[in-house]
């Protein structure tokens, strides 16, 4: 299997991963959400987050996803990606689903707000007895 074929695989198994942003030059990681199209990631937030603030000031963003905790052998991603803060409604309709109901009133909740990533590499790590493989985007 292809490192672009793994790495589809991971995306449409997982959906929670590590999302770390630059908060005063140091690093900022916090657990999201994520759906896909593609190898493009998307998220919801509220717009009154530090993530937005920081993403603001520094567009980058280092994503792991994947590993899902059943043993020091999980493979997973490890992307870099350039994300912009979008409140357009049809992303917003797009991402939308009955999970997001415990932070937000709906789609049209003016709160909330779409982080679209776009990778700029990605890897897939940790495949049994391989080492890092590049994702040709």
């Amino acid at each position: 299997m292809s490192a672009k074929d793994t790495a589809l695989k991971i995306l449409d198994a997982s959906n929670v991963g590590t999302m770390a942003t630059v908060y005063k030059v140091k690093p900022h990681s916090r657990y999201m959400t994520f759906f896909h199209d593609d190898f493009t990631l998307y998220t919801a937030t509220s717009n009154d987050t530090d993530k937005v603030e920081e993403l603001e000031k520094n567009p980058y963003t280092h994503i792991l996803i994947g590993y899902d905790g059943d043993g020091v052998g999980d493979t997973y991603l490890e992307i870099l990606g350039k994300a912009t803060v979008s409140d357009d409604e049809s992303m917003k309709e797009k991402v939308w689903n009955e999970k997001l109901e415990g932070w937000f009133d709906g789609p049209d909740d003016p709160k909330l707000v779409i982080l679209k990533i776009e990778p700029e590499s990605m890897r897939v790590m940790n495949k049994k007895g391989q080492p890092p493989q590049e994702v040709t985007l």
